[in-house]
C-alpha cells in the first residue's frame, strides 16, 4: 500500500495543476480578461507570459496590478487603454487567484 502513495500524490498534484489553470482561465474569461489577452501571445494587450516576465521577481507586483486592474491603465503596454474590471465582474479572491497564475513563471 505504500508504493501506492507516490503515485497518488503524483496524480493528486496533476490534478491541481491541471485544475488551476483550466479555473485560471475561466476566471480570464469571466473578468474580461481574454477579450484582450492570451497566455502565450499578444493580442490587445500582452499576453499572459509577457506580463509575468517583466514583473518577475517584483515584490510589489500583484498589488501594482491589482490596482492597475481595478481602475484601468493607460500608456504601460502602448497607446490602448484598458479598461477597468470592477469587483462585480471579478471578486478579490478570483483576481488575486488570476494574478497569482499570470505572475506564475513560463515553465
Amino acid at each position: 500500500m505504500k508504493r501506492r502513495q507516490p503515485l497518488f500524490l503524483a496524480a493528486a498534484l496533476i490534478g491541481l495543476v491541471v485544475g488551476s489553470a483550466q479555473a485560471s482561465e475561466t476566471l480570464s474569461t469571466q473578468g474580461g480578461c481574454s477579450i484582450c489577452h492570451a497566455p502565450a501571445k499578444k493580442l490587445v494587450g500582452p499576453a499572459f507570459r509577457d506580463i509575468a516576465l517583466k514583473y518577475k521577481g517584483q515584490s510589489n507586483a500583484m498589488a501594482l496590478l491589482t490596482d492597475r486592474i481595478r481602475k484601468g491603465s493607460k500608456g504601460v503596454w502602448g497607446p490602448v487603454p484598458m479598461p477597468p474590471t470592477p469587483v462585480a465582474k471579478l471578486n478579490d479572491a478570483d483576481l488575486k487567484a488570476l494574478l497569482a497564475w499570470v505572475l506564475k513563471p513560463p515553465g
